[in-house]
């Protein structure tokens, strides 16, 4: 059968545009070293012709020059078409993954929106309108308890408000008089004197007077001790 019919070859899927992008570059790299090794070639033929004389030698060396030139301008024109090629590719590249995040986006908008349908078929507005009430009536009934159990037990009805007033104005009044604005319980405590507490007696001024029948036969100086005889000076 197999040799009637034959096999049915097996068809390879197609490169995917990241496969095709890497080869591309992959040839832009090689492109890029021969143009390298091309340039470095020239320099040496720059040299050479720099320190050759004219005449046949310096026309060969010219000519190989020439012909290396003329490479490298086909290898910048290769290089120069697969970076063309490259920009296109990641240009499809970016169009083809920013239309997967659309399918992405597409795909979780429907899901939550069948989501928030299913959650709204279970919540009636005039029923949040109707706890939102409640819950008013709920928080005045509540101030009302507080200010209930805040009131002060014992306090006559009858108070003057204007009088407590009179009386707030004459109390600060007497508190800005009495001890150049504060009052005699507030200042502070006078320090004791504590000579006039012990009275002690004063020190004794001056010298002690000479008792009677007792001659002061000895000189004293000016702090009443006796005086030291000066040493005469002898010639």
């Amino acid at each position: 059968m197999k040799r009637v019919f034959g096999i049915k070859k097996e068809t390879q899927p197609p490169p995917s545009v990241q496969d095709a992008s890497d080869r591309i570059n992959k040839r832009g790299e090689t492109v890029e070293e021969k143009i390298k090794k091309l340039d470095v070639e020239l320099a040496r033929y720059k040299e050479q012709l720099k320190r050759t004389r004219p005449g046949p030698a310096q026309e060969a060396i010219k000519a190989r020059a020439m012909r290396v030139l003329k490479q490298k301008r086909m290898y910048e024109g290769q290089r120069d078409m697969l970076y063309n090629q490259t920009y296109n590719l990641d240009q499809v590249s970016f169009a083809a993954e920013g239309i997967k995040d659309a399918q992405q986006t597409m795909a979780a908008l429907k899901s939550a929106n069948k989501e928030l349908k299913g959650v709204m078929k279970t919540v009636n507005i005039q029923d949040v309108d109707n706890l939102q009430d409640e819950m008013v009536d709920l928080m005045d009934v509540s101030n009302e308890i507080q200010e209930t159990l805040g009131r002060s037990y014992g306090v006559p009805d009858d108070v003057d408000e204007e009088e407590l007033m009179g009386e707030l104005d004459a109390l600060e009044a007497d508190m800005e008089t009495e001890g150049e604005g504060v009052p005699s319980y507030l200042q502070p405590d006078k320090e004791p004197d504590l000579d006039s507490e012990l009275n002690l007696p004063s020190a004794p001024m001056g010298y002690a007077p000479t008792p009677a029948g007792r001659a002061n036969t000895q000189a004293e100086d000016e702090l009443g001790l006796p005086a030291v005889p000066r040493a005469s000076l002898r010639g």
